[in-house]
């Protein structure tokens, strides 16, 4: 009321107040959105929608789970898919989630690199959303264990065991995570507190430091185009819709991420009451065995193509589990490995172009022959292509963004 009694009247106190809020619109750029980008960039918002299933239907799922080697197995595959009224669809919706989550994030993660989102200032978004993929691992595989089905449980044993692989600590840190010297039923508790505690917490933190490093105005955008966000939405709010290179954050850019995540939604449950058993490996319906190993052992589909890296150098275990951790590690170096000024889409960068485009099917090749047994033509297909992987980020990259500064890349 008192700013009220300031203005000479109702009239002018609303003109003024109308007036502040336009200007603290205009003002407040970073929930301002490039206009010109496609529904590729709807995947983040696809990916939470996703996180949060995967929480609602794991709480549903811990209430009837036993992390216990004797019961994990009877609990999942019994209680819960037969006894327990709907129990069925959550398990159901988890898996698909859980398979779904990956294919998004390698959709998310390679838009990022095709448009150049991880260059100059943006830097801190691209690592903490590598941060994530990481984690989003973690969580993956501890979960992938809980069933205590055959596959579950050789995988466990065989991903565990090439912690022993690092020099001096090895062993022991192999025991520590397992705690026993073999993956046992301290190992399930354990990653059952991983799965539905720890690594949760970790994920929602670093989504928080995601979410606030895009404040970083200079979001990228289909032609890579530097945008004066202020005078843009200046124009935007003076009526000149049309020719603004803008558009607000809210309706406008979030409608279309949630006209996306419907669409989404609607392959999520076809996917989930009629094709569920793309996300489960048939082997995994056998209970758990320490005696009776399966002939071919391999992670879930997400991890083949890393898993392929490390055993396609078969002649040296120590190289192969070198390769191994630098894959792992390589992605998060992509801002400084890629040096070219150039910021730009892959597009418009035909020696960037032929290095994503080269990337893309060797990452292919190795997730589909990770899967496949090293026998024959197979292990030698594995060791090409994990040579390549290599060579692609060591060899070709630096040659791209080589070229690019001799020509005078800003």
């Amino acid at each position: 009321m008192a700013h009220i009694r300031e203005a000479k009247s109702i009239g002018d106190w609303l003109d003024q107040r109308l007036a502040t809020n336009k200007l603290l619109e205009v003002m407040m750029t970073k929930y301002w959105i490039p206009k010109n980008i496609n529904w590729l960039w709807a995947m983040g918002v696809v990916l939470m929608a996703l996180f949060g299933m995967l929480v609602v239907s794991g709480i549903f799922l811990l209430m009837y789970y036993k992390p216990d080697k004797l019961l994990a197995y009877d609990s999942v595959n019994y209680t819960i898919m037969q006894e327990v009224a709907f129990g069925w669809l959550w398990r159901h919706i988890h898996a698909v989630a859980a398979s779904m989550v990956f294919v998004i994030i390698y959709i998310h993660m390679f838009v990022g690199i095709y448009y150049g989102s991880y260059k100059r200032g943006r830097e801190m978004i691209w690592i903490s959303g590598m941060l994530l993929f990481v984690v989003f691992s973690a969580e993956a595989f501890s979960g992938y264990m809980l069933p205590w089905g055959q596959m579950s449980y050789w995988a466990a044993a065989v991903i565990t065991n090439l912690f022993g692989g690092i020099p001096i600590i090895g062993s022991d840190l192999v025991e520590w995570i397992r705690g026993n010297y073999v993956v046992e039923d301290s190992t399930l508790t354990r990653f059952f507190m991983l799965h539905v505690f720890l690594l949760p917490v970790a994920i929602l933190s670093i989504i928080a430091i995601h979410f606030y490093s895009l404040r970083i105005p200079h979001v990228n955008n289909q032609e890579g185009e530097e945008i004066d966000f202020e005078a843009e939405a200046q124009r935007y709010m003076g009526g000149d819709k049309k020719n603004a290179k803008v558009i607000r954050f809210w309706p406008d850019f979030l409608c279309k991420d949630i006209f996306i995540l419907s669409l989404f939604m609607i392959l999520f449950f076809a996917l989930v009451c009629y094709h569920y058993d793309f996300a489960m490996d048939p082997i995994n319906f056998s209970r758990a065995n320490d005696v009776a190993t399966p002939p071919h052992i391999y992670p879930e589909w997400y991890f083949l193509w890393s898993y392929e890296v490390l055993r396609g150098i078969f002649f040296s275990a120590d190289l192969g589990f070198v390769f191994f951790g630098v894959a792992q590690a390589i992605f998060f170096l992509l801002p400084w490995l890629d040096r070219s000024k150039v910021v730009a889409p892959a597009h418009k960068r035909p020696g960037f172009l032929l290095f994503y485009a080269l990337l893309i099917v060797d990452l292919i090749v190795l997730t589909i022959y990770g899967k496949l047994p090293p026998d024959g033509s197979a292990k030698y297909v594995g060791l090409v292509a994990s040579l390549g992987f290599m060579a692609l980020f060591f060899i070709i990259l630096p040659l791209v963004t080589s070229a690019e500064k001799g020509k005078g890349g800003k």
